[in-house]
């Protein structure tokens, strides 16, 4: 017999109005040192509030500047309800809430962790439950931690509200139709310039003859992958090198070079250039430089950028060389000033933010091609549909290129410049590579820092350490400094970035005179930056000194490389 259920079930508890801050987003995590692998999505600078206003539709200004501190967000959300989708969905991941704190960004702040099935039933945790750190900040991040080496998830989290407080309804953002009519046309508004094709031509003519050809991609966070899940099969860099291969490949003959690495400019990717791009394998047929939102941290403002562009065009081999310029969310990028470098030397130019900003206002039923919420994975990155249309803005250009008829060679050395490009040569030195030229006195600069930025290039399935060769003075270290005598007339100084505390300033002196003070936590989050120690001295020798700054003089201080004039 039946027991049947309960004669007067209860009503199901009714729910709260709540705002979805992710949806149906996929994350990918990473293989972590200790074992298993995690993602994160990043939340503070007001990521967040961006969420709720751009996935939630939510425009009540009080409450989106609310979720920009601790204490708001803890004043608005009742319970945060999580749902995560695995294909296995026998496993468990770990659900983390991390503030970041007041005192030590990533150490003072509560973290918060629950396990949750991944297979898609939404936990709901309510905030009452949470022990807080009286030194909460800012909500940092939600991250998911896995048994597994690598995983592949959806999540989905939404906030419920406290009483007093109303949420819109929620109304998921149609999918993009990639072979409509208005996709086609919204690819084609990316077009720029051909520019002058004779390479980019000559290299599509190579590829079709069955020779060895290579397409190299330079660029920021974005041609690293970030965004695109998994970012090694759908990053911009790989859905646009599988187009040339599909058009013009005979056989495996078409090879690819990743060098993106985030956080970083042209100021850092020129001297990234020699090692990440030629010495990565064989001499690239075509460069894509995508740097059009990386480039505010450059401190020359167009000279890194031109440096690069105008040294790539003078390799020994000719590659051809195409701007790329993609977008941030609120329809910002850097394109009015590089792009009069892309006029001048008749350069190859797609530009996303063409392509997409107009038709993100227009309705759904007005010609709208893809929504902001389907285009950026967060306010810097594009999502996978994204970076799809990087790439297919870059496959338009290869068959205009490959349809026109080619123009002549012109001479790069002799054209008027349009910034002043002046770091020729640029070469990288650090503990393993070596310089005649050069005298090092590491003085109390004798560790060396494991702690890095790790960065997925070409198409490995591993992550590499990011100036690894590096001189790092301990904490509890004498106070002498590092000293380099180098003959360049130039040079530039990459040092570590970081959020953690245990890490303070350094003085920069150049023959004798204070240049800067280096200061790691300006950014906030482990990576490399380039300074400008000298410029425009004679060539001969200079003496730069780099030492503890006296207000953080127990701290850890990492120096990462230099960039110098070669040969």
């Amino acid at each position: 017999m039946s027991l049947g259920g309960p004669k007067a079930p209860k009503d199901p508890t009714k729910k709260r109005p709540s705002i979805y801050v992710l949806y149906e987003k996929s994350i990918e995590a990473y293989t972590k040192p200790d074992g298993g692998s995690a993602g994160a999505v990043f939340l503070d600078n007001k990521r967040l509030s961006n969420y709720a206003r751009g996935i939630g539709k939510v425009t009540d200004e009080e409450m989106l500047s609310l979720l920009d501190t601790a204490e708001g967000f803890k004043k608005l959300v009742h319970s945060v309800g999580v749902s995560v989708t695995c294909e296995n969905t026998e496993q468990e991941t770990e659900f983390v809430l991390h503030m970041y704190g007041k005192t030590d960004m990533y150490q003072s702040g509560t973290r918060f962790t629950k396990k949750i099935q991944t297979n898609g039933s939404e936990y709901e945790i309510p905030l009452s439950e949470i022990t807080w750190s009286e030194d909460d900040n800012v909500v940092g991040q939600f991250a998911f931690e896995f048994e597994a080496d690598w995983a592949v998830a959806v999540v989905n989290v939404r906030l419920y509200l406290n009483d007093g407080y109303t949420a819109p309804e929620f109304v998921p953002d149609a999918p993009v139709d990639f072979e409509s009519a208005g996709y086609r046309e919204m690819i084609a508004k990316s077009f720029v310039a051909l520019g002058n094709n004779v390479r980019l031509k000559r290299a599509i003519e190579k590829a079709k003859a069955g020779k060895d050809v290579t397409i190299a991609f330079i660029g920021g966070s974005i041609t690293e992958g970030a965004g695109a899940i998994p970012s090694q099969k759908t990053c911009y860099t790989k859905v646009a090198y599988d187009s040339f291969c599909r058009r013009f490949a005979v056989g495996d003959n078409v090879h690819y070079t990743k060098a993106g690495v985030g956080g970083t400019s042209s100021e850092l990717g020129m001297i990234r250039y020699e090692r990440d791009v030629l010495g990565r394998g064989a001499k690239p047929d075509v460069v894509v430089v995508e740097f059009a939102v990386n480039d505010e941290g450059d401190e020359t403002k167009g000279d890194c950028y031109e440096t690069l562009v105008r040294n790539i065009l003078q390799e020994d081999n000719a590659p051809a060389v195409i701007l790329l310029f993609s977008v941030f969310e609120n329809d910002w990028n850097l394109q009015e000033r590089l792009m009069p470098v892309g006029v001048r030397y008749d350069l190859p130019m797609v530009s996303v933010k063409n392509a997409v900003v107009e038709q993100f206002y227009l309705p759904a039923d007005k010609g709208r091609v893809i929504s902001k919420n389907r285009f950026f994975y967060d306010v810097y990155h594009p999502t996978s549909d994204g970076h799809r249309i990087m790439a297919d803005g870059l496959d338009y250009l290869f068959a205009k290129a490959d349809e026109t008829e080619a123009g002549t060679e012109p001479d790069y050395k002799t054209l008027e410049t349009v910034f002043k490009p002046e770091f020729k040569n640029v070469r990288l030195l650090d503990r393993k590579e070596g310089y005649a030229e050069a005298e090092i006195s590491c003085g109390s600069f004798t560790g060396t820092d494991p702690d890095l930025h790790y960065v997925e290039m070409n198409l490995d399935n591993f992550r590499t350490p990011q100036f690894p060769n590096n001189w790092m003075i301990e904490g509890d270290a004498a106070d002498e400094p590092f000293v380099l005598k180098i003959k360049s007339p130039y040079l530039l100084v990459i040092t570590k970035d970081t959020g953690s505390m245990e890490f303070g300033k350094a003085d920069i002196y150049v023959d004798g005179e204070f240049v800067f003070t280096a200061d790691p936590h300006i950014v906030g989050w482990t990576h490399s930056t380039a300074q400008i120690a000298y410029r425009g001295k004679e060539n001969t020798v200079h003496t730069v000194e780099i030492r503890r700054n006296p207000e953080t003089k127990d701290k850890k201080f990492t120096i990462l490389g230099f960039g110098y004039q070669g040969e």
